[in-house]
């Protein structure tokens, strides 16, 4: 038949079952007619290359309306007793709903790919599973004209990335060029009085070999930025491209949305949509980054990247804690002259009011009436402590010290204790996957471990109420 001969004709002789490939592809093309066939080249992730046969189509999804849902499957040539290669294939207008079916870069994943068997396993079955899968999540969702416009070329280039296409200026991009001879690079994302302001410290702090600042205003270089070109600072580089950011570090996150929003879960939710075309592009061209979050609110912006990056919970934080347990321990030192207390004591739990003292560990006592004492002792000094640091605002250079200081323990890997936004499950019998500033050793891959807090009833009642309620607000926005 034609198509036998035209897929025989396709298929090189790479393909060890041909005549069983030919056999399924045609079954897919008679259920899924607008499929469309090719031969391209695909790259996998240790960086090697094949050709192989490929399709991409639309399937349709109910989800309230019928949707056309784009996917792109790559046939392996030991199919059929290895599954598909699958992906979605986004348009400019859609983004990629990360869910436990889809991945950050638009990887599917499935029970029926991690269970496949032949003859029992085949693409038209597969295809009927990502079906029923994506009408119970929907794994794409449509962008706002502005949003698109913004991220039609990312979006565009993330396609690019599932069609396992190859592009040598990209590459050179990716591998080297810009970054060439450069160490320690250090990738901060936002232009504004923050982003600047991290510049600014982290190149003053003399960590990295090199600071790219992103900017991604739609504008021209203008107020800070166009100073900082003007004024050229060593081993500073400014760009709109994300390819700028290949191979850094540590990646600073300081960009929040300034929409029109009217309530605080519509702010929170601009800001997750603005993240959804960043961190794909962020986490594409440096793998193996430590993300480190310092845009509002941290806890659940950290939480948005880490979801939306797939990466590992240990290389993705947020700034959390870490100023005010740092101006905590200096008043307790240098104000209250409380040097021994200061050692062990740290600012926890969530950025801003609800944030709570706590210690690492205590002395050691000769009986109960002492360590009663002396907990009452420690417990008013941290009162007053306290009562000092409310009167200090977080300005958007002291920010920029503080990730200065984070980034320079991780770029150093000096397996220094800081108070960050980590992954706080299973902590203060806390059961939700919610990011709170706890204790953590950091190094060049993040967080290495933490650090054990002592048990305190009324500390712990305190994070389980602000896990509660970030958890709430998750539940809320569109991932």
């Amino acid at each position: 038949t034609f198509f036998s001969d035209f897929f025989f004709f396709l298929l090189p002789s790479q393909y060890k079952f041909r005549d069983l490939t030919i056999e399924e592809l045609k079954n897919v093309n008679k259920t899924y007619p607008n499929f469309t066939f090719s031969m391209n080249t695909y790259t996998f992730k240790d960086g090697s290359q094949k050709d192989l046969l490929n399709f991409s189509g639309t399937i349709p999804v109910k989800y309230g309306n019928s949707y056309n849902i784009p996917i792109h499957l790559w046939i392996l040539d030991s199919h059929p007793f290895a599954p598909p290669i699958c992906f979605l294939k986004p348009t400019a207008n859609m983004g990629i709903s990360v869910g436990k079916h889809v991945d950050a870069h638009g990887r599917i994943y499935l029970p029926y790919l991690q269970n496949w068997s032949h003859p029992k396993s085949t693409v038209v079955g597969l295809i009927k599973e990502m079906i029923a899968k994506f009408e119970e999540e929907l794994p794409l969702y449509s962008l706002s004209s502005s949003d698109a416009a913004r991220q039609s070329e990312l979006l565009s280039y993330i396609a690019k990335i599932t069609e396992g296409e190859t592009d040598t200026k990209s590459k050179s991009k990716i591998g080297g060029g810009k970054t060439e001879g450069c160490f320690n690079k250090i990738t901060v994302v936002g232009a504004g009085d923050l982003g600047i302001a991290c510049v600014l410290a982290v190149a003053a702090k003399g960590a990295a070999d090199k600071v790219v600042l992103l900017d991604l205003s739609e504008s021209a270089a203008k107020g800070g930025t166009m100073d900082l070109e003007i004024f050229a600072l060593p081993n500073v580089e400014i760009s709109k491209d994300f390819s700028a950011s290949a191979d850094s570090k540590v990646v600073v996150l300081t960009v929040n949305s300034l929409g029109n929003a009217q309530t605080y879960l519509d702010v929170i939710q601009s800001n997750v949509d603005l993240f959804r075309g960043i961190i794909p592009a962020i986490s594409h061209y440096s793998q193996n980054t430590v993300l480190l979050v310092a845009s509002h609110p941290v806890e659940i912006m950290t939480y948005a990247s880490w979801k939306l990056s797939a990466f590992p919970k240990s290389r993705v934080i947020g700034v959390g804690a870490n100023l005010d347990t740092e101006r905590f321990q200096y008043i307790l030192t240098n104000l209250l002259k409380a040097q021994m207390m200061a050692k062990d004591a740290w600012i926890i739990g969530e950025q801003g009011e609800d944030k709570v003292p706590s210690w690492t560990s205590c002395n050691v006592v000769a009986n109960e009436t002492e360590a009663m004492a002396a907990r009452n002792s420690r417990e008013k000094v941290a009162n007053r402590a306290m009562e000092v640091l409310k009167g200090k605002g977080q300005r958007s250079w002291s920010v920029g010290l503080s990730v200065a200081d984070l980034t320079d323990s991780i770029l150093k890997d000096k397996r220094k204790v800081h108070s960050v936004s980590t992954l706080a499950k299973g902590c203060c019998n806390i059961n939700s996957e919610v990011f709170l500033s706890l204790p953590c050793v950091l190094g060049t891959n993040g967080v290495i471990e933490m650090v054990k807090l002592e048990e305190d009833p009324l500390v712990q009642e305190k994070l389980q109420s602000s896990a509660g309620s970030i958890h709430d607000l998750q539940q809320q926005l569109k991932l």
